[in-house]
């Protein structure tokens, strides 16, 4: 039964908007956590021949002939993709000075072991070497100097990610809202924020990290974004609303599933009572 494709195809595509929606609830408490929603497309055979007429056969009727679908059961729906929302996060303060919170378009820079990365969950820490750290244990970064001209001509930035860590020793630190970092009365470093020109063409990675596929997406000039020591930035999950959207979700798949159980039982029928006569 070529027409199971139909609600099968969507059961799989339904799934995979619970699952997202799901995780959307189990981080609505983590900080600088971005939601995720999924696009679904239909492929709808039909209409790829829109004018074709209506085929009656002039001839004797057979069986076959009264159930021309004009190739429905070819129709299928499938995930498009899911994209992360951006929508800035609300503040809440902490009074804690390893606790910072980004206002605006902007990302931290980190650096990882798979390279360099970008995020905005700003739990920081300082390590056994006295560098600001993300709470799992990634460098903070500072801003990149000027690139340089190469052998070629060509401007290329020759300063290695890793010695644009931010040293601040066991002094006090402080950030202000330019991402200056002070420890004690020094100047250690100012903060690399980052902002793109197309947020949507980060990938996410896990663990709120983003990467960016496309050196020539990171903007330069005038930065729009501000950091606020002593605050967190909360999740952009609203999760009453996630709650009731998986909640929906489940309804259509379970929808779906008695669908494809009526399909079943049809091709049951069709093998065990028809056979007999």
């Amino acid at each position: 039964m070529r027409e199971l494709w139909v609600p099968l195809s969507g059961a799989i595509a339904q799934q995979r908007n619970v699952e997202t929606i799901a995780n959307n609830v189990a981080n609505a408490n983590t900080p600088g956590f971005k939601k995720e929603q999924v696009v679904f497309k239909e492929y709808l055979a039909a209409l790829e021949n829109p004018d074709a007429q209506i085929d009656l056969p002039q001839k004797e009727w057979k069986p076959e002939d009264f159930y021309r679908s004009y190739n429905a059961e070819d129709a299928f729906v499938k995930v498009d993709g899911a994209y992360t929302l951006h929508d800035q996060g609300q503040l809440s303060p902490t009074g804690n000075a390893f606790d910072n919170a980004i206002n605006g378009p902007g990302f931290f820079e980190v650096l990882t072991p798979n390279g360099v990365r970008y995020t905005r969950k700003g739990n920081f820490t300082i390590n056994n070497e006295g560098k600001l750290v993300t709470d799992q244990g990634y460098l903070l970064l500072s801003k990149s100097p000027p690139p340089q001209a190469g052998a070629d001509g060509k401007l290329e930035i020759k300063t290695p990610p890793e010695s644009r860590a931010i040293n601040v020793g066991n002094n006090k630190f402080t950030i202000s809202l330019d991402g200056e970092v002070f420890s004690g009365s020094n100047k250690a470093a100012d903060l690399s924020l980052i902002e793109f020109g197309d947020v949507h063409a980060l990938k996410k990675e896990g663990n709120s990290l983003f990467i960016n596929p496309d050196q020539k997406n990171i903007k330069s000039g005038e930065l729009k974004t501000s950091v606020h020591q002593g605050f967190i930035e909360q999740s952009n999950v609203n999760a009453v609303t996630e709650m009731s959207s998986l909640i929906n979700a489940n309804r259509n798949f379970e929808s779906i599933q008695r669908v494809i159980k009526t399909y079943d039982t049809m091709s049951g029928k069709a093998v065990n009572e028809i056979s007999k006569f």
